[in-house]
């Protein structure tokens, strides 16, 4: 598959323009090769795994089922699985020529020549492997139902920017992220521990993965004019930025709207308001996001990343909280 990705790398080398559409060489100034690396796992994101991982073990502890090495297990196939995506992503965007030097966004360690794309998408494979390897002892645990999740997810991981229908490609991103990181990771989280799919993980997993989703909306929007020249149509090229900006803002009330909905539902307890501590920050990205572009974007992406994991900590807490 790497020999297939390096004669994919020439084709695009050859069939793109002269001028203006490149990736930029190697930097003058090349890092070492552990800085390459742990830029190109792009630790701020990596609270994306973490925060329904927190929430997940929250409601198996709630039913006194807490599992520390299950949860932990949990928490390593999804840092390995985001690790393997972020990854691949950076190797197959720049062979597609999505990573060029018009980019706003933090640098791509292959579009800059840290890492060959050779190197980044061993990379890939191996967190790939790693997050197998792992999860074949929640499949010990909990059965093979884990098996065709877990391999459903690696495969969504490396089709997110590759294959004959590429995930973020084709404007799906969004939708993958809530899924896998939302749904898929809390409420697995919580079967992992408690071994059983319940509503109340289910009804948590909404909020989680909606500001996650959110953080995903907040990149396509920055990169929304290199997108569209790498004919790389994300949700954003496709609906524009008024409507991306619009599709955050529903990303943030959904998720703040969950608490009272759960408790309505009869999902979470008395504290259910808990998560509402972090609107004005939530507030506060929103308008930056209506207010600014392009490179100016990158400190809302930040800022969201962290809202993801504030509300999380917040919810597990509400979860955690007395029922009445």
């Amino acid at each position: 598959m790497i020999r297939d990705a390096d004669r994919e790398r020439r084709s695009v080398d050859a069939s793109r323009p002269a001028r203006g559409t490149h990736p930029p060489g190697p930097s003058k100034a090349t890092p070492s090769a552990v800085f390459a690396w742990v830029t190109a796992t792009r630790p701020a994101t990596l609270t994306a795994a973490v925060a329904p991982v927190v929430v997940g073990s929250a409601t198996a502890a709630a039913e006194q089922a807490f599992h520390p090495l299950a949860a932990l297990a949990a928490l390593a196939v999804g840092v390995f699985i985001q690790i393997g995506t972020n990854l691949a992503n950076d190797a197959y965007d720049f062979l597609h020529g999505a990573d060029t030097a018009e980019r706003t966004g933090p640098v791509r360690v292959t579009a800059a020549g840290w890492l060959s794309a050779r190197q980044v998408l061993a990379g890939a494979y191996l967190c790939f492997g790693a997050a197998a390897f792992v999860g074949l002892y929640l499949v010990a645990l909990r059965g093979w139902p884990l098996l065709i999740v877990g391999a459903l997810a690696i495969v969504s991981g490396v089709a997110y920017t590759t294959g004959p229908l590429p995930i973020a490609y084709r404007g799906l991103g969004e939708l993958f992220v809530f899924v896998f990181f939302g749904l898929v990771a809390v409420s697995g989280t919580d079967y992992v521990q408690t071994g059983a799919v319940r509503p109340q993980a289910l009804s948590a997993s909404v909020p989680v993965g909606l500001l996650c989703a959110a953080i995903l909306v907040v990149n396509n929007l920055r990169d929304i004019d290199t997108d569209r020249a790498a004919a790389k149509r994300t949700l954003a090229v496709r609906i524009g930025r008024s409507w991306t900006r619009i599709e955050y803002t529903v990303c943030l009330v959904g998720a703040f709207a969950a608490p009272a909905l759960m408790r309505a539902a009869g999902t979470l307890g008395a504290w259910f308001w808990l998560p509402w501590v972090a609107l004005p920050f939530g507030l506060g990205l929103a308008l930056r996001v209506w207010r600014d572009d392009g490179p100016r974007l990158n400190g809302a992406l930040r800022g969201t990343a962290r809202l993801h994991l504030l509300f999380a900590a917040l919810l597990a807490a509400a979860i955690l909280g007395p029922d009445r």
